[in-house]
């Protein structure tokens, strides 16, 4: 699993390897998303894997749920949006991030 591989990696003109800051869009409220309650362990990466099976699309639950936490790992006992329109929220994420 890395999260980091939909992050282009650019060169410095010094040869340094880094990773372009992205842009995560707004992902829009749909009447077909489905709310979770978490519970202890629960994290970004394994829910994404476990609705969309994909690791690496974890952002998208984080930005769906207003999350600006530096951790993958979600507090247990709080309700989550998990977003169902997932090409589109794609889509918009990689024309954001041309």
């Amino acid at each position: 699993m890395n999260r980091y591989q939909n992050i282009p990696e650019l060169k410095s003109p010094s040869g340094k390897t880094y990773r372009k800051n992205v842009i995560y869009p707004e992902v829009p409220l749909n009447s077909q998303d489905y709310y979770v309650i978490t519970t202890a362990g629960d994290r970004y990466d394994t829910l994404a894997q476990q609705f969309y099976n994909d690791y690496s699309l974890w952002w998208i639950i984080a930005a769906a749920n207003n999350s600006e936490r530096a951790s993958l790992v979600v507090e247990p006992g709080i309700q989550l949006r998990i977003p169902t329109d997932i090409e589109n929220i794609i889509s918009n994420f990689n024309n954001t991030n041309r």
